[in-house]
């Protein structure tokens, strides 16, 4: 079968997708043909080794996919060959075919759509971990939004806006912006050329109540002194490349709050927590609840061409890598 093989951490430019052996579910696995595979940031991290978590070499990439069941291990029940499904996983989506427990391989519903599932679950858990279990944001607070045009910003544009906030949009392109206001959000700022903090405080008429920050870099401070008082800072990730250094008495003298928002590192602890999460994710899109981008679709030979967008930012939404074109 075809898969992008990873054989050393490095430049993304270095992968190919070869041809390698067809994986066999064992006892208490399913192996999946994967019809959509969803391209994230954190698959960029991994490939070139930036991770805090390293999967064993050679390996084949990709964190969440969806398709159907082609064959069941001992102990897995027949009923659920030609199953619907969806994973979210380390590794192994992008191939035409991957094998995991048959615990993770979750029922889709039919009104979902295949490649919308392939890019809903990592980021939409995020989203909904970071609002609703981190923190518990209240209807009517004012949400900023940083890099709202990918992935994780989007989700948290839509989640938010479903949990009754007003959402300020922060991103770097008139795309990635328009992005934004289709999944909810009242407003927007250019983050390339425009003043976070100002803005920000000027449109929620003082200061916003919660920051949501999957970018780092030099975003980061202004968009913490356009909190009001009490206000709750989300640190997600630093898709901006740069880990921010920000002065604490930003912290200490509004009474601000720092959060931590790692989903992956929280399941290490909490498992039980996962399925919980992963359900009301997948219901709420399938219900309408939540109202995720359509993804760009490409085949699997572009699958490099697209990590290296994703890497650098360039891309508005989510993509999903099609194997079986």
């Amino acid at each position: 079968m075809r898969a992008l093989l990873c054989e050393t951490f490095g430049p993304l430019e270095d992968l190919a997708v070869r041809d390698v052996d067809e994986p066999e579910a064992g006892p208490g696995q399913v192996l999946v043909d994967v019809e959509a595979a969803g391209v994230n940031f954190v698959d960029t991290v991994i490939l070139t080794g930036g991770y805090q978590f390293a999967p064993p070499l050679p390996y084949v990439p990709g964190s969440e996919f969806a398709g159907r069941i082609l064959a069941v291990g001992e102990g897995v029940p027949e009923e659920r060959l030609g199953e619907r499904v969806v994973v979210s996983a380390w590794t192994g989506g992008f191939a035409e075919r991957a094998v995991v427990a048959s615990g993770a391989a979750l029922a889709l519903d039919p009104a979902l759509d295949t490649a919308v599932a392939a890019t809903v679950l990592q980021s939409y858990s995020t989203a909904v971990f970071a609002l609703t279990r981190r923190d518990t944001l209240q209807e009517g607070e004012w949400v900023l939004v940083l890099g709202a045009g990918g992935g994780v910003g989007l989700a948290a544009v839509d989640v938010a806006t479903s949990l009754g906030a007003r959402v300020i949009a922060a991103a770097s392109s008139p795309a990635k912006r328009e992005a934004a206001v289709a999944a909810g959000a009242l407003a927007t700022i250019d983050s390339r050329a425009e003043d976070i903090k100002a803005r920000a405080r000027e449109l929620s008429g003082g200061g916003v109540d919660v920051v949501v920050d999957p970018v780092g870099g030099p975003a980061a401070e202004p968009a913490l002194r356009a909190l009001g008082f009490a206000g709750r800072y989300h640190v997600i990730g630093f898709a901006g490349g740069a880990i921010p250094r920000v002065p604490l008495n930003l912290v200490l003298l509004n009474s601000r709050t720092v959060i931590g928002i790692e989903w992956g590192g929280w399941l290490l602890h909490h498992p039980e927590e996962g399925p919980l999460v992963s359900a009301e994710v997948l219901e709420g899109a399938a219900k309408g609840r939540f109202s995720p981008v359509a993804p760009e679709r490409r085949p699997l030979d572009e699958a490099v061409d697209v990590l290296c967008r994703v890497a650098r930012g360039e891309l508005a939404g989510k993509v999903a890598l099609l194997p079986g074109n």
